[in-house]
């Protein structure tokens, strides 16, 4: 019919905010229409992560491997730099919120638990894959891991997210960045 498959330039582990049902889900729905991004399916980190909520429910993963829990999520092809530089400019990549880099997880077929700890066998069957995530910027990760008591998500469902702010109703006199190391610094954790 015309239509030839796009070279793919990333794969992107969504986890948070751009999964279905979320906001900034919205930013993927323009890209699929445009050609320039592909749902590919569920999927989860093929070993544990810190998943939490800093500023706003505002959700981070932390590179922080074999801490948290097994962190479920959605994986997207993307076929263009321009896609690319639009999920980096919105994730705050050149501004220090957080930091795309490689990430393996494993394909989840329908009906399969998310959170399922695979033994020996499980992992020689299922399909992993490299992707690439956006994880909190490592200069305040581990302060990140601290403030929420080492405690983390194995998603972030509406009702972990039950409290976010969109980031047009925020304070727009204060930096993200700001918002971040005020949050770190403050006596509660919500």
């Amino acid at each position: 019919m015309g239509s030839e498959a796009k070279e793919e330039v990333a794969v992107v582990f969504t986890y948070g905010t751009l999964k279905k049902g979320f906001h900034n889900h919205r930013v993927l729905e323009e890209l699929m229409a445009t050609g320039e991004a592909a749902f590919l399916g569920r999927c989860r980190t093929s070993i544990k992560y810190p998943l939490v909520c800093g500023p706003y429910r505002v959700p981070f993963l932390l590179d922080l491997p074999g801490s948290g829990r097994l962190v479920s999520g959605e994986l997207y092809s993307v076929t263009s730099e321009r896609a690319l530089s639009l999920l980096d400019e919105l994730e705050g990549t050149s501004r220090g919120h957080y930091q795309r880099r490689p990430i393996e997880v494993v394909e989840l077929v329908d009906g399969e638990e998310e959170e399922e700890e695979d033994g020996e066998e499980g992992r020689k069957r299922r399909k992993t894959r490299r992707a690439e995530a956006y994880y909190a910027d490592g200069g305040y990760a581990m302060e990140m891991w601290d403030k929420c008591g080492r405690m983390g998500h194995g998603s972030y469902t509406a009702e972990v997210a039950r409290g976010y702010v969109k980031r047009g109703d925020r304070p727009p006199n204060l930096s993200f960045l700001h918002h971040i190391r005020c949050f770190l610094s403050s006596s509660s954790s919500s």
